[in-house]
């Protein structure tokens, strides 16, 4: 894969520090803003990128890039998507997807018409822990509550606080907890049990924004809480409660560091099997796989999934009073 990446903020700087660990990648291009030239200059002398452009359109239709990884503020993926699938690049959008279910859908068709593959970047669904967890469900079923917790007290709240708003907190460039945390516990709970009949959101809203908030989905054997908050600080545990017994861990559920499993009638066992230390190294090594491959049927099976979490997303949104 010869990767250009549009964006450079956090996620980004976090990417880079794991690139060495994911096989056949070769870091070809990154477009910045004006703005944050500098920045791309410091991040392709550090990590060895070999083009530097200010210009989207440039980078995406550079003959030495593949793919396009788009980390850009939530309310740009569709336009910058679009434009690099439009030049026959593959590509690699942070989450969520985009804003809407019905830019998600028109996205994926216009990559079928280019032929090209397009894959939503969420860690979680591509550790080894989550596939554990997957397939230890049976042991524990029937299950009938589920709570997923992803705290994390922002870096950018305080300034937030006194009106300097960071794209997180704005609400005009898809900010929010919903969809800048709630989304692994999404993630999770739609790859662990589907789609919910029912979804209701119920946000703590400041400045416009909401800035934590609890997502309940109600299944027809079950109930989930999802909560998620950058408003608040505590080190997060999450619970998927069965008949048999449970599966519990602590901390980011973005991340899965590892879980521990407790039978009603056996042992209780703690697992940590993820492959690499870094949160983002699976999920690019598969990704690497797809494209270089080009595994159509892997790719389509992670957009249904994306789809799935999209619509909750779009219910979640829908749901508020």
């Amino acid at each position: 894969m010869k990767l250009g990446i549009i964006g450079s903020g956090n996620i980004v700087h976090d990417f880079l520090t794991t690139a060495g660990q994911i096989d056949n990648l070769e870091l070809a291009a990154i477009s910045t803003t004006k703005r944050s030239e500098q920045i791309g200059h410091d991040l392709a002398k550090q990590y060895g990128i070999k083009q530097v452009y200010t210009d989207n359109t440039r980078l995406v239709n550079d003959p030495n890039v593949d793919t396009v990884y788009v980390a850009v503020p939530n309310s740009l993926h569709y336009e910058v998507v679009k434009q690099a699938i439009e030049a026959d690049k593959n590509v690699i959008c942070e989450k969520p997807y985009t804003e809407t279910t019905t830019e998600a859908k028109e996205l994926k068709q216009i990559a079928d018409e280019h032929d090209v593959i397009i894959v939503e970047a969420i860690t979680n669904i591509h550790l080894e822990n989550y596939k554990v967890i997957k397939k230890l469900i049976p042991k524990i079923a029937p299950i009938h509550i589920i709570s997923l917790n992803y705290t994390q007290y922002s870096s950018r709240y305080d300034n937030f606080l006194v009106g300097k708003i960071a794209p997180v907190f704005d609400p005009a460039k898809g900010g929010g907890t919903l969809t800048d945390l709630n989304i692994y516990n999404i993630h999770l709970a739609v790859g662990l049990f589907g789609k919910p009949s029912h979804v209701q959101y119920y946000p703590v809203m400041q400045r416009g924004i909401d800035t934590s908030g609890i997502l309940n989905l109600t299944y027809p054997d079950k109930q989930a809480v999802l909560i998620a908050s950058k408003d608040s600080y505590t080190t997060p545990r999450s619970f998927i409660e069965g008949e048999k017994g449970s599966i519990y861990f602590d901390g980011s559920t973005g991340v899965l560091d590892s879980f521990t499993v407790e039978l009603r009638k056996g042992e209780t066992k703690r697992v940590k099997l993820n492959q690499y230390d870094h949160r983002m190294a699976s999920e690019f090594n598969d990704f690497v796989t797809i494209i270089d491959n080009h595994d159509t049927e892997t790719a389509n099976q992670l957009y249904d999934h994306s789809i799935a979490v999209m619509d909750v997303l779009t219910a979640a949104k829908a749901s508020v009073q």
